[in-house]
């Protein structure tokens, strides 16, 4: 790839360094080059893995032991294909999806979606300040349920006043988070032949438990909030490279594309690796004892103790205090992006929030609205369900007009999407409302 990179680089040599392409095509050290490739892609695979989802794999691994491990493999390249799709739109469009939805598609479909995703990212932002501070007392030793305050006015502040790359910077700092789980994994020592054979042999069964577990599994992967924040996130970049009116970030060079791709599938990679590694780590401890019984990742580190020994349960609830930290801000600012691309606000983190108020009223209103959820007495486990149930009914119409988007030449010009994605994103597309339907009968048939 060095080669590839200098070449197509070596125009970026006659003029100022800014974008990441002309940063990396001219960086020469090893460890600043991967820094510099992972973005915006490593970033959202890495919010993907937050508590809800920890708890989502956790509770599937304990119910289910190992019968689940395969879809790891299934959901790679259905994220991969989603978030590339993303990607390229905002790259190429210059503005985030929401926009483009408002400038060319139905707002009776855009406004309905948009406030789905907006409820469905408040409940889970109150679900992992929550899954925070019940983490911290884990590894604190006693309860600490007063901390959700200071966690929730700390990460508020940062939005506000850092500027995007900083938190950018932050957010990076925080994916370290995510080898926890594979520590936890490595600690309880998996049998090779069963996990490998759990992993490349699907598990066919009809049980309801394990079809709404399937669902949910796809829910929590493919979550609609992310589709908002990967492409702002990829305008955000242009503008902090000083391309800062939209037809300035139209359109973009095949070496841009390519470190695009590269980013996204690390990020979706790392993301699928965690969810494998917490589903085999609950599996074979609290699955394998009879600790089936689950509602929270909290739980699976307080239960994984006395299985695996104090350090795996402390080492998973570190992952979720990181992962929290993580993805909170993802959270609220694609709350933030949605709504005001939705009306056309100023919008941007690296915005001064005098100038762009109402985006950071949408981050402070998300941020604060999900502090008072873990005082409401609402149990976390029925609050990421209702997420859940949220981001399934707008995943996939969304998926419907982000693929009509990526196909259209009034949005992408003369760089729509190409075969390989157009297919892989409309099966995902067909899987989502599948699951949908699936999510419904599961609950006509209660």
């Amino acid at each position: 790839m060095g080669a590839v990179l200098a070449d197509e680089g070596v125009a970026a040599a006659d003029r100022d360094v800014t974008t990441r392409a002309e940063k990396l095509a001219r960086e020469r050290d090893p460890l600043r080059r991967a820094a510099l490739l992972l973005g915006p892609g490593f970033i959202t695979g890495a919010a993907d893995d937050d508590p809800s989802g920890i708890g989502t794999y956790a509770v599937a691994g304990a119910s289910l032991g190992l019968a689940t491990l395969w879809t790891a493999l299934l959901t790679f390249p259905l994220m991969a294909a989603v978030q590339n799709i993303c990607s390229r739109i905002g790259q190429v469009s210059g503005t985030g999806l929401a926009g483009i939805l408002r400038e060319h598609y139905p707002r009776w479909v855009l406004y309905p979606a948009v406030g789905l995703v907006v409820v469905a990212n408040t409940v889970n932002v109150g679900a992992d300040v929550g899954a925070i501070a019940d983490a911290a007392g884990i590894v604190i030793g006693s309860p600490v349920p007063w901390l959700v305050v200071p966690i929730a006015l700390g990460l508020l502040a940062l939005q506000i006043f850092a500027g995007f790359q900083t938190i950018e910077r932050i957010v990076k700092f925080l994916t370290f988070a995510l080898l926890a789980y594979v520590v936890d994994a490595v600690l309880v020592h998996p049998p090779l032949g069963e996990t490998l054979r759990a992993t490349v042999v699907p598990t066919i069964s009809l049980d309801r438990d394990y079809i709404v577990t399937i669902v949910a599994i796809l829910g929590t992967t493919i979550s609609p909030y992310l589709f908002f924040w990967q492409t702002s996130n990829e305008v955000e970049e242009e503008r902090a490279a000083g391309r800062l009116t939209r037809a300035e970030r139209r359109g973009a060079s095949p070496l841009e594309l390519r470190i695009a791709t590269l980013d996204v599938n690390v990020g979706m990679f790392i993301s699928n690796l965690v969810m494998y590694f917490v589903i085999l780590a609950t599996a074979l401890t609290l699955n394998a004892n009879g600790k089936t019984d689950i509602s929270t990742g909290a739980d699976a580190a307080q239960a994984l103790r006395p299985l695996a020994g104090d350090l795996a349960g402390i080492v998973f609830a570190i992952g979720m205090i990181g992962t929290g930290l993580l993805a909170i801000p993802v959270l609220a600012g694609s709350s933030a992006y949605a709504v005001s691309e939705t009306f056309g606000w100023r919008e941007g983190l690296d915005q001064n929030w005098h100038r762009a108020k109402p985006f950071y009223a949408v981050v402070a209103a998300a941020t604060l609205v999900g502090l008072l959820i873990p005082f409401t007495g609402v149990k976390p486990i029925d609050a990421l369900f209702f997420t859940s149930v949220l981001n399934g009914v707008a995943a996939p119409p969304l998926l419907v007009l982000v693929m009509l988007a990526a196909r259209d030449p009034r949005v992408m010009g003369g760089q729509t999407i190409g075969p390989v994605l157009t297919v892989l994103g409309w099966t995902v597309t067909v899987a989502m409302f599948l699951a949908l339907a699936v999510l419904a009968f599961s609950f006509l048939g209660r």
